[in-house]
């Protein structure tokens, strides 16, 4: 086995139809999370086996806002990177052949948040693959804008999980 670095390729045939949106129904058919650590809820974008840019609908209601800040709820960073794995996750089920593959959140890198984001925001998350190294291990690059402004920025590494 080699070490080079595999972009995956899109296989696409002109006239089939690609699916570029999903609902948070769909993304509960891609992903295992569930409540309360389901953190996407919408894709409203996505290129195959490039990019996909999904919704967080932040509300006062999350499980989180109780205990973080209490006077001055703030979605915790952590939440928010998980946020954008799931995204990245979307993308990684979405290859050829990984229907049903688990890739695990295995790292991060340089990941600096810009804002804060709080009750009422929509988070706008893009994730892009980077490279796909023996359908195993992946590296992604992300960001969250709310309001057009850059909220969180950072890579990450996904490892798959058999």
């Amino acid at each position: 086995m080699s070490d080079v670095t595999e972009k995956p390729v899109d296989n696409a045939s002109e006239d089939q139809q690609i699916q570029t949106t999903f609902t948070v129904q769909e993304i509960r058919e891609l992903l295992p999370h569930r409540y309360p650590f389901a953190l996407v809820d919408r894709i409203i974008d996505y290129e195959p086996g490039k990019k996909a840019v999904g919704i967080k609908n932040v509300t006062i209601n999350e499980p989180f806002f109780p205990g973080h800040i209490p006077p001055l709820p703030i979605m915790p960073g952590v939440l928010i990177v998980e946020s954008m794995a799931q995204v990245g996750g979307v993308v990684l089920s979405l290859l050829p052949g990984m229907k049903g593959i688990f890739f695990a959140f295995a790292g991060i890198d340089k990941v600096r948040f810009r804002r804060q984001v709080i009750p009422g925001d929509q988070l706008i998350i893009t994730v892009e693959l980077l490279t796909l190294k023996r359908n195993r291990i992946a590296k992604m690059k992300g960001e969250g804008t709310v309001d057009g402004e850059l909220a969180v920025q950072g890579e990450m590494l996904f490892s798959r999980i058999d």
